[in-house]
């Protein structure tokens, strides 16, 4: 990231609103006064760019009180994440199948003896041998309109309008079993600060969107896009989700006197170490998971 141009910096933890939107927070008291574990630190990092840093990453805790017991969530996780002003989301894009081709192309050509352990462990449980294949770049874009039509036509139920679920997922990896991305999903599937596609509607005349999501094969890794710059319209958004504009002021007030384009995305580094060493679970590849029923050691 340093050589992209990036500077490392580090979001607080402990916030006073919903990061993400939505209900999946864990609630404490900070002193007297109600907060919450941070969901993310996007919009921190938005608000570092914003004055002035420009390119910044972050690799650090987030917290979902998401009440699911699957092999890729965990409810708290290390997240990478980055923000740049002055790119959409194909620059983010960018930025993020480089970064990933360059970790698979430095564990295939530098970490040879950790592979061979791991497979030395997998051949014990009676399991295949993992092997690290470079992926290419760029990486395959399927629209969400394609998506759709992929699932539909491998005989999944599935509407314009739904999320893509891990079930319709196994049906696109068929055809796309490696990193590839969809963009282009409807504005009502993505948080309030994601920007618009100027000039194209989706199916049933719903305004598309900026953003997008990173899948490997069934399972998603990351979630990005351009972010809104205007004000006006990001109030506008927090109140369609019904959200209150004046529980956001410190993030809204950032924008009013002018903001960059600007995009970013967050990654689940566990669901990548999942991938890359071939774990069917990412608890595996953490060292003290927590999950909804696991709080020790």
């Amino acid at each position: 990231m340093i050589k992209e141009g990036f500077n490392e910096m580090n979001s607080p933890k402990i916030i006073a609103s919903a990061s993400e939107g939505g209900t999946n927070l864990f609630p404490m008291m900070y002193f007297d006064t109600p907060a919450f574990l941070s969901q993310s630190p996007q919009l921190y990092k938005q608000l570092a760019v914003l004055g002035g840093l420009e390119r910044v990453f972050e690799i650090g805790p987030a917290f979902r009180a998401e009440k699911h017991d699957t092999y890729r969530h965990l409810n708290e996780f290390v997240s990478f994440d980055i923000e740049a002003a002055w790119c959409d989301d194909e620059d983010v894009m960018g930025v993020l199948e480089r970064m990933i081709h360059t970790i698979w192309k430095s564990v295939k050509e530098n970490d040879g003896d950790l592979i061979e352990s791991i497979n030395r462990h997998r051949a014990s449980q009676g399991l295949d041998p993992v092997t690290v294949d470079v992926p290419q770049v760029p990486f395959p874009r399927i629209s969400y309109d394609d998506a759709i039509e992929i699932v539909k036509s491998g005989g999944g139920e599935i509407e314009w309008g739904d999320d893509i679920e891990s079930h319709h997922c196994d049906l696109i990896a068929e055809k796309h079993p490696g990193f590839h991305f969809i963009p282009r999903w409807p504005m009502s599937m993505k948080p309030f600060y994601i920007h618009h596609k100027e000039g194209e509607i989706g199916a049933t005349g719903q305004q598309l969107s900026r953003g997008f999501d990173l899948n490997y094969g069934r399972d998603e890794m990351t979630s990005g896009g351009q972010r809104e710059h205007r004000v006006e319209v990001l109030e506008q958004n927090l109140r369609n989700m019904e959200l209150d504009p004046d529980d956001f002021t410190f993030y809204t007030d950032g924008f009013r006197y002018g903001a960059p384009p600007h995009a970013g995305w967050g990654l689940g580094v566990a669901r990548l170490l999942m991938v890359l060493t071939g774990a069917g679970n990412v608890r595996e590849v953490v060292l003290f998971p927590r999950d909804r029923s696991r709080v020790t050691p």
